[in-house]
């Protein structure tokens, strides 16, 4: 199979998996609680009313980390972490965006705090003479020709990774996207630049 069929394949995948995130948004809207309402009860210590806003976000936050780092119990991890933090944090949504918008921005952070305490904790096993192992989460196996989004994503370096899914699957602008990841526009240009580059290697 030619490099243009692989292409259109991703391609087509990535509309799909957004088109379900638009889907998943549009359905939430029907019969769901009061968000606002319930962000205030829980600014106020209200523990039942943030299990409903967890209960209402989990999925959406759990399928963003599983796409940063392709590995499931890690992901789990990463997603409770991200609630835990919003709970101590919610006092610093102002409401000039929808919860989930905040909640992913939040749940970003979480990832790439992560992936720097690996790096350092790494870097101390290293200077300790230890072999910290390949615990990455990322493999870059570029033998492989299955055009699973997931798959083909798991080949990707973490930066590339987290600026292709906020871009083309979340749906974020570039800006935003430099805003959420606290890097400059022409990183996070270069990085999906790199992304797309990569999948089309890996895909050929």
């Amino acid at each position: 199979m030619g490099a243009q069929g692989p292409r259109t394949q991703i391609m087509e995948t990535v509309m799909q998996a957004r088109a379900e995130r638009m889907h998943e948004e549009r359905h939430d809207g029907f019969n769901a609680p009061d968000v606002s309402l319930l962000v205030h009860r829980a600014r106020n210590g209200d523990r039942a009313a943030f299990e409903q806003l967890y209960r209402l976000h989990v999925s959406r936050v759990y399928a963003l980390c599983l796409r940063l780092c392709d590995d499931r119990d890690e992901a789990a991890t990463l997603t409770q972490d991200a609630f835990v933090r919003a709970w101590q944090h919610l006092g610093s949504y102002r409401g000039d965006s929808q919860l989930l918008t905040w909640l992913h921005r939040l749940t970003v952070n979480v990832v790439l705090d992560h992936r720097r305490a690996w790096r350092r904790r790494a870097l101390l096993e290293i200077a300790d003479g230890e072999d910290p192992g390949d615990r990455s989460s990322v493999h870059y196996d570029r033998t492989s020709t299955r055009l699973d989004l997931e798959k083909a994503l798991a080949t990707l370096p973490p930066g590339a990774r987290t600026v292709f899914v906020l871009h083309e699957v979340e749906g974020y602008r570039q800006t935003e996207i430099a805003l959420m990841t606290g890097v400059a526009l022409g990183t996070v240009k270069s990085q999906l630049h790199r992304a797309r580059a990569l999948l089309r290697e890996v895909l050929r």
